[in-house]
């Protein structure tokens, strides 16, 4: 496990710092991880749209043309070393965004332990590598943490044991994060419905949602993110829960 100390993301002079961030307008340098489909690149629209500059953790590059790092954020030793890497190419974060997320639908005995476990790596272990490399700075920069779970991490359902299991791992890594950094970071736990994205494009038919399925539009979830983003230093939004006003699996 990497040390604060060791973190690959140099932390901030504090006195420039507190000097940016009177002349910062809107999200500033924000670090979206999955940033290249989906909730990751609607939020990354919405940072450009609020003035600020998205750098994306991602196995392939946004077709929008975003400060990028290729990374798998199943291999958390290479996520750390990406975060310091996207410092460097938008020269700072001031937030970070964890958007990435993948599944493995099935029994639990049916679904190959590999794929499994590689759930729990980037959903849950990814999320905490990125942010633990990210703090540092974060902290010197009163910046900003966005995680994302699901409402699968508070209602759990059946065939979803690996995805159930790593958002709320999220859940509660959020909620202990931001007892541990209250008044230095302002940390978010966004807790989204289903959203219209091209996340269910590989599921057996079965898991897929139907035609007449109420789902969100990511970019009106993104909204929401935003909204958490640019909070001033002091006011957080601790959760968010943002759902199709007829999403079936919250409460």
């Amino acid at each position: 496990m990497t040390s604060a100390a060791a973190s690959p993301v140099p932390a901030a002079d504090p006195e420039a710092t507190r000097a940016a961030d009177s002349q910062r307008q809107g999200p500033g340098h924000v670090l979206v991880t999955g940033g290249s489909s989906g909730l990751g690149a609607a939020v990354c629209e919405a940072v450009v749209a609020a003035g600020g500059t998205p750098v994306v953790l991602d196995v392939k590059a946004p077709d929008a043309g975003h400060a990028f790092v290729e990374v798998d954020l199943s291999d958390t030793r290479a996520a750390e070393t990406a975060v310091g890497r996207a410092s460097e190419q938008v020269g700072g974060l001031d937030a970070v965004v964890t958007a990435a997320g993948i599944d493995r639908c099935g029994r639990l005995v049916d679904v190959d332990a590999a794929e499994w476990e590689r759930v729990i790596a980037v959903n849950l272990l990814g999320t905490a590598a990125v942010v633990r490399a990210a703090l540092p700075e974060l902290e010197s920069r009163r910046g900003k943490v966005v995680t994302v779970s699901s409402t699968l991490g508070v209602k759990a359902v059946s065939d979803a044991t690996a995805y159930c299991a790593s958002k709320f791992g999220v859940v509660g890594f959020t909620r202990a994060l931001a007892a541990e950094t209250a008044g230095r970071v302002g940390v978010t736990l966004l807790i989204p419905g289903g959203m219209w994205t091209h996340f269910f494009d590989d599921r057996p038919d079965q898991y897929k949602p139907g035609a007449d399925a109420k789902l969100n539009d990511p970019a009106q979830t993104a909204d929401a993110v935003l909204y958490a983003l640019t909070r001033p230093a002091g006011s957080e939004v601790r959760e968010l829960v943002v759902t199709s006003s007829e999403e079936g699996s919250y409460p």
